[in-house]
């Protein structure tokens, strides 16, 4: 790829995620090799095509994505795959074709027969008959037309299934051999790829089974190649809200994994060494995923590792940055797991639940719970001023609301069909929010200089036809304007609703005064319990546990925030002095750093 082609697709990929989140950190960057060739595996997928864009703008490494064959042939997504030089991954599902005839379930139950069938013809060993999205089998034998052997029993499901719909689907064999030669080639060319080994997106709180394909190109690759030294490295992607707008996002890259030449040449013998050399790598890469990632087994648990990680007071009571966040979070995982049938975390477990039911119950979030100690004279003026404060800046906002309402409801009517699309397609999606995000962003990307063109040319059809002078001229001036003036209504949106979020707790506090020293007191004696708890069993979980942990970083662990005004004056100085939370809320921040507004307080995580 040329360097050009390159820094443009990442220069795009930087504005787009520059609007669509808030916030975007990096970690351990300082991991990358700076001159071994790199396979970055990535996960979890939570996003179809933004995920590849988080990874570019992070990555100090050059590389070149493996992507479906099929998003070559999307327009906007099929130039930038081939300005990136991605390597073209065909995928067996894609090229799914419908069966003729009807499927017969005989008394053996490793064949099917057919009626109407075309199986000499439509089908080859090693294919797969799929009759839905969670039943599926490898046909090893076409006997006849109406005959196939398969690999594996029919399981009572499938029999049932066969039954009342003898429809089926017939995905092809596909040899990825070429796939495989050109990995290999960019990799001797000391080059990098990315793959996201789970497969496809998705919105689960816990990473999909890995697949063996990246482990089996640095094998196969270095089995060629005996002086290629291969370093595979784990990314991970943590959203706060994957598939919201500006929201937040911490990309963390691990340390890298070596090969050992033990297991290559395990590899080259073939059979169970090779198997078994496959399985390690993919052990590592697995590992590695868990070390920057966090992995809850549901939602339900996510939530109370979230509730538990805000409620923990550290050795130093200060803000939290996102990548303590999502840090925090993985280590609150792990000791959760470990403690995961101890009487003393069930009770804690309970005790976090009915406090997470008390706040739905007062309609507060754990963040704004300390909010509320302000008495009745203190609540009311400050109430007073930010509602007035929040009429103002949501008058200023309202005009970027308007005349962006065709892009939003556009944007909204395509992401929902394609959730919906995805959702029925899939067997691994729960509400398919995956495909959410990117269908926003390319609805934009297209929507946004069409419909500014338009008004730009009412404006010039406007002034021309009423005799102004530089009709034109000005209706340029205005299309070319119009995303920058945007983009400064976004913050000012954004700072509206996090002022129209602090109103609740003020309301309560004037309100309900004995109910939220009640809750008060209920997330203090908790918070206690829970700090106690960890710091007690915390290195009984975690070798290294540390209580200071957070509180005596390195300077090279520290986060770096990828924004792109970052590189503008403007960006640290004007634009943090006009949109200053602390300015506009009028917050004093003399509660622990467990209650304060940290970086994720109005957001729950994945």
């Amino acid at each position: 790829m040329t360097k050009n082609a390159y820094d443009g697709i990442k220069l795009l990929f930087e504005l787009i995620t520059d609007v669509f989140f808030r916030e975007i950190k990096v970690s351990g960057a300082h991991n990358v090799p700076k001159d071994d060739p790199c396979i970055f595996i990535v996960a979890p997928h939570a996003n179809q095509f933004v995920d590849p864009g988080m990874v570019i703008i992070s990555n100090p490494r050059r590389f070149s994505p493996l992507m479906a064959e099929s998003s070559f042939k999307r327009k906007i997504i099929g130039v930038a795959a081939r300005a990136l030089k991605a390597i073209p991954v065909i995928r067996p599902q894609d090229l799914a074709t419908k069966g003729k005839g009807q499927l017969i379930v005989t008394n053996n139950p490793t064949t099917l027969h057919g009626k109407d069938t075309l199986f000499k013809s439509q089908v080859a060993p090693r294919d797969m008959i799929v009759l839905s999205r969670s039943l599926s089998f490898v046909v090893t034998e076409v006997v006849s037309d109406t005959e196939l052997r398969l690999k594996t029993e029919l399981t009572a499901e499938a029999i049932e299934h066969v039954s009342h719909s003898p429809a089926y689907k017939i995905i092809p064999h596909v040899d990825q051999g070429v796939l495989y030669e050109k990995v290999h080639k960019r990799l001797n060319q000391n080059e990098s790829i990315v793959i996201f080994p789970e497969g496809g997106s998705h919105d689960r709180s816990e990473m999909l089974p890995l697949k063996a394909g990246f482990a089996i190109m640095a094998l196969g690759a270095m089995a060629e190649n005996k002086n290629l030294k291969i370093k595979i490295v784990p990314v991970g992607l943590n959203y706060f809200h994957p598939h919201r707008f500006r929201s937040r996002a911490v990309v963390s890259y691990g340390v890298p994994i070596s090969i050992e030449p033990d297991l290559v040449q395990d590899y080259v013998k073939g059979g169970a060494p090779k198997h078994e050399a496959i399985s390690k790598v993919l052990e590592a890469g697995y590992e590695g995923l868990k070390s920057v990632t966090v992995n809850a087994p549901n939602y339900d648990t996510l939530m109370i590792i979230a509730t538990a990680r805000r409620l923990y007071k550290p050795a130093s009571d200060h803000k939290l940055t996102i990548d303590q966040v999502v840090e925090l979070n993985r280590r609150f995982l792990l000791g959760y797991r470990h403690f995961e049938k101890d009487p003393r975390l069930l009770d804690l477990a309970q005790r976090i639940k009915a406090y997470n039911n008390t706040l739905k119950y007062f309609g507060l979030r754990d963040y704004q719970v300390a909010r509320t100690q302000y008495t009745a004279y203190s609540a009311a003026p400050i109430l007073v001023s930010r509602i007035i404060k929040l009429i103002f800046l949501t008058i200023f906002g309202f005009p970027s609301l308007l005349i962006n309402s065709p892009l939003i409801i556009l944007a909204l009517i395509i992401s929902q069909k394609k959730q919906e699309e995805a959702l029925a397609g899939s067997s691994v999606k729960i509400a398919a929010r995956d495909v959410l995000a990117t269908w926003k962003i390319l609805v934009a990307l297209v929507g946004m200089p069409a419909l500014y063109s338009v008004y730009s040319i009412l404006l010039f059809l406007y002034l021309y036809l009423h005799g102004y002078p530089h009709s034109f001229g000005l209706s340029l001036l205005v299309w070319v304007a119009l995303p920058f003036i945007q983009y400064a209504c976004i913050l000012v949106l954004e700072n509206s609703a996090d002022i129209y979020n602090s109103l609740n707790p003020l309301f309560m506090s004037l309100s309900n005064p004995d109910g939220a020293a009640e809750l008060r007191r209920m997330r203090e004696n908790l918070s206690d319990t829970i700090t106690a708890f960890v710091d007690e069993n915390g290195s009984t979980a975690l070798s290294d546990f540390d209580k200071s942990k957070f509180d005596t970083m390195e300077l090279h662990d520290k986060m770096k925030t990828r924004r792109i005004l970052n590189g503008l004056d403007i960006a640290p100085a004007m634009l943090t002095k006009w949109f200053d939370d602390k300015k506009l809320f009028n917050v004093n921040s003399n509660t622990s750093s467990s209650s304060s507004n940290s970086s994720d307080d109005s957001e729950s995580e994945r």
